[in-house]
């Protein structure tokens, strides 16, 4: 299964910021227990690289590393055995050093001029992020219309209570989201409540009748 087939199998990707590599281990299998066997590790701290190789290690979790902003990151992200790499915007380096490694680049993109600019250096599929102040679903159906090669990740904002709207649309391959690993509860050592959250999370994914898969 590559790497698109899994996030679109989940449907649902946990973005996770860690303080401490320790808790990657824990945390992943919380995550894992609750059913969703996915994460996107931010590297917005310095536990980013240890916790994404943690986590890899465990053999049980699709890692993916998130907030990468220039090729050295992608070196150290794709070193520490990410599967994915994610940026908030579309940079070329960034997606090209993302070829070289042989791994999937999500590049953000919310506008119709970057997400053809992303079209333009060969990928299929992009970050929509930040979903919630960037028009939210109507705005991915409305470019999913002239750009209907093209699949979204959307990412930012995004919440129980409109992940519906998103999962509902065919152009969308999966959703982002932190609201099953909260920072406060996993640096509180608190995994069986990430459990419950996951498990709840993905009860309401089942719930919405799947999209349409691209290629389908």
């Amino acid at each position: 299964m590559d790497t698109l087939t899994a996030l679109r199998s989940a449907r649902l990707v946990p973005v996770v910021v860690l303080d401490d590599a320790r808790d990657a281990d824990p945390l992943a299998g919380a995550l894992v227990a609750g059913g969703l066997p996915v994460a996107e590790v931010t590297f917005r701290t310095s536990a980013a690289r240890d916790a994404i190789r943690a986590m890899s290690d465990r053999g049980d979790v699709l890692v993916g590393a998130g907030t990468v902003l220039t090729p050295a990151q992608v070196d150290q992200a794709v070193a520490a055995g990410a599967g994915y790499v994610v940026s908030p915007g579309l940079s070329r380096a960034v997606v090209e050093r993302c070829a070289e490694h042989g791994v999937l680049a999500l590049p953000g993109a919310v506008t119709a001029t970057e997400v053809q600019a992303a079209m333009e250096l060969g990928l299929t599929t992009v970050k929509f992020f930040p979903a919630g102040t960037s028009g939210g679903a109507p705005a991915i159906a409305a470019l999913a219309g002239p750009l209907g090669d093209v699949r979204f990740i959307p990412t930012g904002g995004i919440g129980p209570s409109d992940l519906e709207d998103y999962l509902r649309i065919d152009a969308v391959v999966a959703v982002g989201g932190s609201w099953m690993v909260p920072r406060d509860r996993v640096a509180a050592g608190d995994f069986e409540a990430v459990r419950r959250l996951t498990a709840d999370a993905v009860a309401l994914v089942r719930r919405v009748s799947p999209a349409t898969p691209p290629g389908d």
